[in-house]
């Protein structure tokens, strides 16, 4: 068997690590103290009386830290996805690994290359992680959306050329309470310089987003 040079889009294809920036918020009360002291006198009020400020106690996270991400599929699962991929896979490097966490597997056989990313990111709140899930869905538009997976599940697959080979990439997008999970695959077959078919890649990258999904709740 003979080694080939991998395309410049695949060797380069690890993902910078976003770094997650958490907002924070003011909040402000009080009545006017100017008002006239006879106001108070004629609601009945006395000077060291005042109106209750409404509870804002903010509403528990349904999941406060990512989960490994390099346990979160089955060996079998890997195997069959990419094969000759060390199970183990390779945690990529965070900024802070209770926000995001990200595992890669990758791996030639023969003349057939796979590549498997699945990514945690845990938001403040459901609506923020809502809202991320939006923008990512908008950004990758042409897909559908995948019903009984998560809060919310989008997929979809785009086919890319360089140097005349081939690469179709699936992405499936979940979001899970405060959750956000990015499954990201893709393939070649540097002999034929075609890629796999579309059905394939959709399925393998939906199947390891279930198992993903499954793990995270698992981690609660």
């Amino acid at each position: 068997m003979r080694s080939l040079p991998l395309p410049l889009a695949l060797t380069a294809r690890l993902t910078p690590v976003a770094v997650l920036a958490c907002a924070g918020w003011a909040l402000s009360s009080g009545p006017d103290s100017s008002a006239p002291a006879a106001q108070d006198r004629a609601t009945g009020k006395t000077g060291t009386q005042s109106a209750s400020a409404p509870s804002t106690t903010a509403a528990p996270k349904t999941y406060t830290s990512a989960p490994a991400p390099c346990t979160s599929l089955a060996k079998k699962t890997i195997t069959s996805l990419v094969p000759d991929a060390k199970a183990a896979g390779k945690e990529i490097a965070s900024t802070d690994k209770s926000v995001r966490r990200t595992c890669s597997w990758n791996a030639l056989s023969g003349y057939d290359y796979r590549w498997l990313d699945v990514s945690f990111e845990i938001s403040g709140s459901d609506d923020d992680a809502a809202k991320k899930y939006k923008e990512r869905v908008k950004e990758k538009s042409g897909g559908g959306e995948v019903p009984g997976l998560g809060d919310a599940a989008y997929s979809v697959v785009n086919l890319t050329t360089e140097d005349d080979q081939k690469t179709r990439e699936g992405v499936v997008l979940v979001r899970a309470a405060n959750a956000l999970l990015v499954i990201t695959y893709n393939g070649s077959d540097f002999e034929s310089k075609e890629a796999p078919s579309t059905d394939e890649i959709n399925k393998g990258a939906i199947k390891a987003a279930k198992e993903a999904v499954a793990a995270l709740e698992d981690g609660r």
